[in-house]
């Protein structure tokens, strides 16, 4: 998870997959409630989800598409690892049965 306000990133938080697999993810639950309940106490907000598709390309998958019901607002961050060496990083709005890509800045 990305936390941060206003469309702003300031920090990067990792999460354990559950399912320990290459092919899909599901974040830890204890890691998933430990970075939310820090994001609040901060007053800060969910600004990203990240994690990375190691075979196909940085687009969002039927499983991304699910995930994402459960967190509409956070921008999907995806990061392709199909060429390790020239990784590719998307953004993704997904919400209401729609995807969007999102022009990210990095600064």
């Amino acid at each position: 998870m990305v936390s941060g306000s206003g469309g702003v990133s300031t920090e990067v938080f990792r999460a354990r997959n559950a399912l320990a697999s290459p092919y899909s993810f599901d974040m830890e639950p204890a890691d998933q409630i430990g970075i939310y309940t820090t994001i609040e106490d901060r007053g800060e907000e969910i600004v990203a989800i990240y994690h990375s598709h190691t075979k196909s390309p940085a687009e969002p998958s039927q499983q991304d598409r699910n995930q994402a019901k459960l967190w509409p607002d956070p921008v999907w961050l995806i990061c392709s690892l199909a060429n390790l060496s020239e990784p590719v990083v998307r953004g993704w709005d997904m919400r209401d049965g729609k995807v969007i890509e999102v022009e990210l800045e990095v600064e």
